[in-house]
């Protein structure tokens, strides 16, 4: 049974001889339930206080819910930007070396053209020094021709002024 201040005070007890001094025990019952009364106010504060410490570790509790929901969420986040920074990369990765490979393929021909071009110069060149020298030749010979018959009209003149003298 509960028992508060105010029971205290009330209770009343039989008068009998030579029992207790009523003033004593009013006095003490007096004390008692001014003690009683104090235990159940700090009783009721603590309560009140409990109640206020455990509002505060719930909202702690949730804080700290969220905090870790919050952290799990951006270590996954993080994780996903990491493989999509990953994937990323290695589509960079393959686009650059598709272009390298383009641009070496483009060089190859090139070179493969200037290479062509290059022996064509260089038979032009021997066709054209080849040309140059029957035409050379041709020149001297025809030069020599002219030599010859410059040579045999001299020798005619020569002949004929001394076949004129003569006579």
């Amino acid at each position: 049974m509960k028992m508060t201040p105010l029971d205290v005070r009330q209770k009343r007890f039989e008068r009998a001889f030579r029992g207790y001094a009523t003033r004593e025990v009013e006095g003490f019952l007096e004390l008692a339930a001014s003690e009683l009364e104090d235990v159940v106010r700090e009783n009721i504060s603590l309560k009140e206080e409990l109640q206020r410490v455990q509002a505060r570790l719930e909202h702690h509790q949730d804080r700290e819910k969220t905090l870790q929901e919050t952290m799990v969420t951006a270590q996954r986040i993080s994780e996903d930007v990491k493989a999509q920074a990953h994937k990323e990369a290695e589509v960079i990765l393959a686009e650059a070396e598709l272009k390298a490979d383009k641009i070496v393929a483009q060089a190859n021909g090139r070179l493969t053209g200037l290479v062509s071009e290059i022996n064509e110069l260089k038979r032009q060149k021997v066709q054209f020094e080849a040309q140059l020298s029957s035409v050379i030749d041709s020149h001297q010979k025809l030069l020599e021709t002219f030599r010859a018959a410059e040579a045999a009209d001299v020798a005619f003149l020569l002949q004929k002024r001394s076949g004129n003298e003569k006579p």
